[in-house]
């Protein structure tokens, strides 16, 4: 049995250390499902997903996940208040119509809540704007802005107000840049993308 988190995306990694065994989680806009089944196979967690894209749907399907196709910011509605022990927002919150609405089903339907994004105010960011004057794209956003699904361009500084606003709990951070953790001060203008453990206020 390979160690959780094995080929996970950094952030994804980190979530699924810090999920206890025999555990509820719900990943929204949960992609190919890479972290549902690295819960399911190593720590036996009732591992569930929603997705929007059909075709990730039918592949998560595919490999015996339990995924449902949704919009998280209609259908998180139709979930029980504390249906899971976790629920799970990985780099989409920048997505979201409402992020503020979202976090708040998100900390509705699960006691603890991990959610990740790309940090707009990373200095590649930065400097693109800067210098060439231009919408970047960087690893963290590897998209045309013409392209790219995400419609709220976040800070770190950004969310932890919001957290802050709406009596969120920060529990713990991470931050990332190049694949590796980032330690140190200066969050905000090094780190590609980071990540919140979220507790109600």
């Amino acid at each position: 049995m390979s160690a959780p988190g094995s080929r996970l995306r950094p952030d994804l990694a980190v979530i699924a250390e810090q999920i206890a065994p025999d555990t509820r989680v719900l990943d929204i806009g949960c992609g190919d499902g890479a972290l549902l089944a690295s819960l399911r196979d190593t720590k036996g967690v009732d591992a569930r997903g929603m997705e929007i894209d059909a075709a990730l749907v039918a592949e998560c399907v595919s490999r015996g996940l339990s995924v449902v196709q949704g919009d998280a910011e209609r259908d998180l509605a139709d979930y029980p208040d504390g249906a899971f022990d976790y629920a799970v927002l990985g780099q989409t919150l920048q997505t979201a119509q409402r992020p503020d609405r979202l976090l708040g089903e998100l900390l509705r339907v699960g006691r603890t809540a991990y959610v990740s994004f790309p940090n707009f105010a990373h200095w590649r960011t930065r400097a693109a704007l800067l210098w060439g004057g231009r919408m970047p794209v960087t690893r963290a956003l590897p998209v045309s802005w013409y392209e790219t699904h995400n419609i709220h361009h976040v800070t770190i500084a950004d969310f932890e107000a919001l957290a802050q606003a709406m009596g969120i709990a920060i529990r713990r951070r991470w931050f990332f840049s190049g694949g590796k953790a980032l330690a140190g001060p200066g969050a905000n203008w090094r780190a590609e993308f980071a990540l919140f453990e979220l507790g109600g206020g």
